[in-house]
């Protein structure tokens, strides 16, 4: 046991990079973790009720949170394109650049960055392992890249080209009931939930 006991203590030690406490560039974690998540968030996930599922605050709380970064102009709202009724949450040219050179977790990547692929590849698949087979009563709503989901379908769909037919693949959510483009798969999303199956996903 050793060995896995070496290995929680350093994921620990990581985490405490994520966590500072105090305030930088006058944004707390919490906010820092909003933004971040924001930057990198799929269409589903930009919105006043994802940043509450991810946070695991009330909708109350998560709205004082994207108010404080829509103050410093690092948030903006625009009208939703699917829902003209709701709105979606948008990271400013100002809030990428706050990320860019200001992020806490900037050192913690750069360190990873400097692992060889193969390095890097195995870490996130390791840990995503790890996440998926933690089962606590308070554990947040997961998050996750579109690409890992059970929820991500692939269908081949026949189209005629130059007078033959062939076959392109197209990726839907099942559970949004919406195409997905191939840019998006690396995106995060709220209600993610993670494939354990192989194999060809359903369509």
């Amino acid at each position: 046991m050793a060995l896995e006991r070496e290995t929680v203590e350093l994921l620990v030690q990581a985490v405490k990079i994520c966590y500072f406490g105090n305030d930088r560039q006058g944004l707390h974690d919490r906010e820092w973790m909003v933004l971040r998540f924001l930057s990198r968030a799929n269409r589903f996930s930009r919105t006043p009720s994802a940043v509450a599922a991810l946070t695991g605050t009330a909708r109350a709380t998560a709205s004082q949170i994207v108010k404080i970064l829509e103050a410093k102009s690092y948030l903006a709202r625009r009208p939703s394109k699917r829902d003209g009724r709701s709105t979606t949450l948008v990271v400013t040219s100002q809030g990428e650049r706050l990320l860019a050179l200001h992020d806490p977790l900037n050192g913690l990547l750069d360190a990873i960055t400097s692992l060889i692929p193969e390095e890097c590849l195995r870490l996130r698949d390791s840990l995503g392992k790890i996440l998926n087979r933690i089962d606590t009563a308070d554990r947040q709503p997961a998050v996750g890249a579109c690409r890992d989901c059970m929820f991500l379908a692939e269908s081949g769909i026949k189209r005629p080209s130059h007078g033959r037919a062939r076959t392109n693949t197209e990726l839907r959510c099942r559970l949004h009931r919406a195409p997905i483009a191939a840019g998006e798969v690396d995106l995060l999303c709220t209600t993610f939930a993670r494939a354990t199956a192989t194999g060809p996903r359903p369509a």
